[in-house]
C-alpha cells in the first residue's frame, strides 16, 4: 500500500467529504490503480475500494478476480453479475452523501478525469454527489517523498551533463566542418542517456532553427534538418533513473552557433523574465505558507510574455506535473489550455517553461521545481542567455 489510510481520512474530513471511491476497469484509472498497487497488473473486471471519512475501508470486488485488492485493508465483498454489482455499489456507500472520484468537472483537468461519464451517473443516481479528487491526488499519488525527491535530482544532474556534452559535440562537429543533421545529434544524445543510466518515454527533442518553433518537433531518420553554422538550436531532454519509483527531471536549453540577431535574443530575454516571475511568485507564497495554485504561476508567466508583446506565440501552458511518467498527474501551471485550481502541496515537482515561437525560429526554457513545507527551489541552473555554441571561425 502506497498511501496512509489515516492520513487520507484526516483530509476527507478537512474537505468535508464522506469518503474517497477509488475506481478501475482494466486500467482505465491509472491513479486509482496506483494507489491500489495494481499499476501495470492485468484485470479485466471493475473493482471498488472505498475510504471512508472514519472507519475501515471497504471493498468491492468481482468474484474471478477476488484477490485484486487483498494488499489494501478493509473487509471486502464479491460480485458476479450486473446486479450484484449494483447492490454491492449501493451497500459499499451507504450512508454517504458527499464522494471525491477521479473526476474533473466538463474535462478541465484531463490528467484527472478518470471516471467514465457513466460511472458517474450511476454513484449520482443512488443519490450522492461526485466532487473532484484533485487535491486528494495532489497529495498521496502525486506529491513526492524525500526518496523520490534524491532520484529526481540525480536524474537531473545527468540531463544537465548530456546537455553540455551535447552543445560541445555540436560546436565541434560544425567547427571541423562536417555534415550535421538533427537525427545524429539526437541519437548520440540517447546513447549518453544509456552511458548515464537514464530511461525516458521517448527521446529528446533536438530541433534547430524554424523546427524549434514547434513545442513538439521530433526529429527521425527520414525527416531530420541540418544543423548549421549562424542558426539556433533547441535541447528538449527529459528522463529518470532506472530503478522502481524514480521520478523525471525534464529541462530544455536553447543555444546559437554564431552570433545571434537581435530579434531571437530580444525574444529569449522575455521568456526568462516570464519563467523567474514564475518561480519568484512559486518561492514567495511557500515562504509566507500561503496557498498557491497551478493557474496562478502560469499567470505569473504568462503576463510578463503578453506585456511584452508575445502572448500570442506562447501557445502552451508554463509547466507540467513530473512524476513517474514525464507528465505526471499533479498540478499543471496552467490558465490557457485548462484552468488548474489544484494546490502545490508540499512534495509537488513540476516543470516551469515557457517558449516563443514563431514561423522561421522558437525559444524557450525549461527548469524544474521542488515545493517543500517552507520553502520551494529550482533544482538544476537557470539558463539566462543564449547558449553560444562554440564554432571556430563562426
Amino acid at each position: 500500500m502506497s498511501f496512509s489510510i489515516p492520513a487520507i481520512q484526516q483530509a476527507l474530513a478537512t474537505d468535508h467529504l464522506d469518503g474517497w471511491l477509488l475506481y478501475d476497469f482494466h486500467g482505465s484509472n491509472p491513479i486509482a490503480a496506483k494507489l491500489a498497487g495494481l499499476l501495470g497488473k492485468h484485470t479485466t473486471r471493475r473493482w471498488y475500494y472505498f475510504i471512508p471519512a472514519s472507519g475501515a475501508p471497504r471493498k468491492l470486488v468481482h468474484a474471478i478476480e477476488s484477490f485484486v485488492l487483498d494488499g489494501l485493508p478493509g473487509d471486502k465483498v464479491r460480485y458476479a453479475g450486473r446486479h450484484q454489482l449494483e447492490e454491492g455499489v449501493e451497500q459499499l456507500l451507504r450512508g454517504s452523501k458527499a464522494v471525491a472520484m477521479e473526476y474533473s468537472p466538463e474535462c478541465a483537468i484531463p490528467y484527472l478525469s478518470r471516471v467514465d461519464a457513466g460511472t458517474i451517473e450511476f454513484i449520482r443516481r443512488l443519490g450522492l454527489r461526485v466532487v473532484s479528487s484533485g487535491d486528494l491526488v495532489q497529495r498521496f499519488e502525486a506529491a513526492w517523498d524525500d526518496d523520490a525527491i534524491a532520484t529526481h535530482r540525480t536524474a537531473s544532474e545527468k540531463l544537465y551533463r548530456i546537455k553540455d556534452r551535447t552543445f560541445e559535440y555540436v560546436g565541434a562537429r560544425l567547427s571541423a566542418g562536417e555534415a550535421l543533421h538533427e537525427f545524429a545529434v539526437q541519437q548520440q544524445m540517447v546513447a549518453w542517456f544509456r552511458e548515464e543510466g537514464l530511461i525516458a518515454d521517448a527521446a529528446p527533442i533536438v530541433g534547430a532553427q524554424e523546427n524549434a518553433g514547434n513545442p513538439h518537433y521530433a526529429p527521425s531518420h527520414d525527416a531530420s534538418r541540418p544543423i548549421r553554422r549562424n542558426e539556433l538550436l533547441l535541447l528538449d531532454l527529459w528522463g529518470k533513473l532506472d530503478q522502481p519509483r524514480a521520478v523525471y527531471a525534464d529541462i530544455t536549453w536553447t543555444g546559437f552557433a554564431g552570433t545571434p540577431p537581435a530579434e531571437i535574443v530580444k525574444a529569449f530575454s522575455v521568456i526568462v523574465q516570464g519563467r523567474d516571475a514564475a518561480i519568484a511568485k512559486v518561492k514567495s507564497a511557500t515562504a509566507a505558507r500561503q496557498p498557491i495554485h497551478g493557474w496562478e504561476v502560469d499567470r505569473a508567466t504568462r503576463d510578463v510574455i503578453t506585456a511584452a508583446g508575445y502572448g500570442d506565440q506562447f501557445i502552451h501552458r508554463t509547466g507540467h506535473s513530473l512524476g513517474e511518467e514525464v507528465h505526471g498527474n499533479g498540478v499543471h501551471m496552467d490558465d490557457y489550455e485548462t484552468h488548474d485550481d489544484r494546490r502545490l502541496v508540499p512534495g509537488t515537482g513540476f516543470t516551469i517553461e515557457p517558449g516563443i515561437y514563431t514561423a522561421t525560429f522558437g525559444v524557450r526554457t525549461e527548469v524544474n521545481m521542488v515545493v517543500g513545507e517552507r520553502s520551494a527551489e529550482v533544482t538544476g541552473p537557470c539558463q539566462q542567455e543564449l547558449v553560444r555554441i562554440a564554432v571556430r571561425g563562426a
